[in-house]
C-alpha cells in the first residue's frame, strides 16, 4: 500500500476529536490531542477545530455521544472540513456508523500513524514493515469500497465459486501479509548477519519518545548527518555509526521513536529493526525535558522497552532540550500545591529522575552541558570494553573531558 491520506496540493482540513474517560484530567486530553494536531500536521493537514466529551467508556456504535456527534456535523458543515480524526482507534462498525453519519472520510489515531510511517518509510525494510502494518490494520475493516484490489490479483479460475467481492479481498490481503512476512525474515536474516559482522564492540542504542531529539544528539557525537527535522517519525529506520569518544570506539544506533498507543501492528512488523535495542549493551534514554508532558513520555518509552525486551540492560538518562526549558516560579504567598511547571531546573535535577538512574541535564543542538554526556558514555562503555578485552585496559585512561574534548566517526 502507497497510497497517502493527504495528497492534496492544498492542505485539507481535519476536525479533532477526544474522549476524557475516567482518570484523564482536561489538561492530559489537551496534551493528548495537542500530540494529534502534531500527527495531522506532520501527515500533511491542517486541524481547524476540536471536540471533546466525557464518557465512562467509548460509545460502542459512534465512539462519541448523539449530541457530540451533531455537533461534530455541524463542525465538518461550517469549516468546510475533508476529514474528522479519532484520538483512538476505531472498531470496525464504529469506522462504519460515522463515515454513514458524518459523510466525510474518518481516520482513527492508529491509520494516521500507519500513513506517517509510510511517508517516511525510505529503504526496502521500512517500507515492508510499514506495508506489512497496514494491511493487518486493514483486514478487518474490510468494505465494498475496498474491491479495487480484486484487480491486483489476475488469473482464470483465482475466484471460488459463488465467492463474494469482499471475501476476494480478504483472500488478497491475507496473501499479501504472507508475501510481506516472508520478505521480512529475508530482511530479518540479512539484519542479523551485518550486527553479527561488526564484532565484540560495545553497543550503545538511543531509545526514546518521538522527537525529542535522538538524531539531533546523534550527529553532534558522531559528526554525521542523519536526518533531523521537527516532525513525528522523522527517523524510521536504524542507523549504526561507529563514534569514538577520547580514543574509545563503539557503536551508536539511533532508534526509531515511540508514542503513546503505538499501533501494535506496528510494534510487530519494526520488531527486526527494534533488535538493536535487544541486542544493545547500554540504553541511552533521550526525554525531551522542555516536553509539559516528558514525566509520562519517560514512562510510555519505559513500558515499550519492556514489551520489546525482557532483560534489564544498563540505562542512561539524557534529559535534552534544556536551552528550550521554561517555568513559572511561585509567589511566596502562594499556599497551593506545587506542580510540574513550578519546578526550576535545579529542582528537577535533585528530584527522583536524576537519581534512580545516572542522568546528565544537555542540549544536543547548542552542545551546552556535552562534555558531561562525553563523560558519562565514555565511562559506561569503558568498564564493558575492558571487561572484554582486559589487556586493553591502559589504552583508555580516565579522561577530563573538560580538558580534552575529541571525537570522530565512522559509518558502519
Amino acid at each position: 500500500m502507497t497510497d497517502h491520506i493527504f495528497t492534496n496540493k492544498e492542505l485539507e482540513k481535519v476536525i479533532l476529536v477526544g474522549l476524557r474517560t475516567p482518570g484523564i484530567s482536561d489538561a492530559l486530553l489537551n496534551e493528548y490531542l495537542d500530540e494529534l494536531a502534531f500527527l495531522a500536521e506532520t501527515a500533511g493537514a491542517v486541524p481547524v477545530k476540536r471536540y471533546t466529551q466525557s464518557l465512562p467508556i467509548a460509545d460502542n456504535k459512534t465512539f462519541v455521544g448523539k449530541g457530540k456527534l451533531e455537533e461534530v456535523l455541524e463542525g465538518v458543515k461550517v469549516y468546510e472540513a475533508n476529514c474528522v480524526i479519532f484520538d483512538d482507534e476505531l472498531s470496525p462498525s464504529q469506522l462504519r456508523n460515522l463515515e454513514g453519519i458524518l459523510k466525510v472520510r474518518i481516520l482513527d489515531r492508529t491509520n494516521l500513524i500507519l500513513d506517517i510511517f509510510a511517508q517516511n518509510a525510505k529503504t526496502a525494510a521500512a517500507k515492508t514493515q510499514v506495508e506489512l502494518a497496514q494491511y493487518q490494520y486493514l483486514l478487518p475493516r474490510l468494505t465494498r469500497m475496498w474491491t479495487h484490489l480484486e484487480r491486483q490479483r489476475g488469473g482464470i479460475g483465482m475466484r471460488g465459486p459463488g465467492e463474494t467481492e469482499i471475501e476476494t479481498d480478504r483472500r488478497i490481503i491475507r496473501d499479501k501479509i504472507a508475501k510481506l512476512k516472508t520478505d521480512l525474515k529475508k530482511i530479518d536474516k540479512q539484519k542479523s548477519t551485518q550486527r553479527q559482522n561488526r564484532g565484540k564492540m560495545v553497543r550503545v542504542a538511543l531509545v526514546g519518545y518521538t522527537n525529542v531529539g535522538k538524531s539531533t544528539l546523534m550527529n553532534t557525537l558522531s559528526k554525521s548527518s542523519v536526518l533531523t527535522e521537527n516532525k513525528l517519525f522523522a527517523t524510521l529506520d536504524t542507523t549504526v555509526r561507529k563514534v569514538v569518544i577520547g580514543n574509545l570506539p563503539f557503536l551508536m544506533a539511533d532508534t526509531v521513536g515511540f508514542i503513546r498507543k503505538l499501533p501494535h501492528h506496528l510494534v510487530d512488523s519494526f520488531k527486526s529493526t527494534l533488535d538493536e535495542v535487544r541486542e544493545a549493551d547500554i540504553l541511552v534514554h533521550v526525554v525531551d525535558i522542555s516536553h509539559g508532558g516528558f514525566e509520562q513520555q519517560i514512562q510510555i518509552v519505559n513500558e515499550t522497552l519492556r514489551e520489546l525486551d525482557k532483560t534489564e540492560k544498563k540505562m542512561l538518562m539524557v534529559f535534552n532540550k534544556i536551552d528550550a526549558f521554561s517555568y513559572s516560579p511561585k509567589d511566596s504567598d502562594d499556599l497551593s500545591p506545587m506542580v510540574q511547571e513550578n519546578y526550576s531546573l535545579q529542582d528537577l535535577k535533585k528530584s527522583w529522575m536524576a537519581k534512580d538512574v545516572e542522568s546528565v541535564f544537555i542540549s544536543a543542538k547548542s552542545k551546552e552541558n556535552l562534555n558531561d554526556f562525553k563523560e558519562l558514555i565514555y565511562s559506561e562503555v569503558r568498564k564493558i570494553h575492558t571487561a572484554r578485552f582486559p589487556y586493553n585496559d591502559f589504552l583508555y585512561p580516565t579522561i577530563n573531558f573538560d580538558e580534552a574534548d575529541s571525537s570522530n566517526e565512522e559509518e558502519t
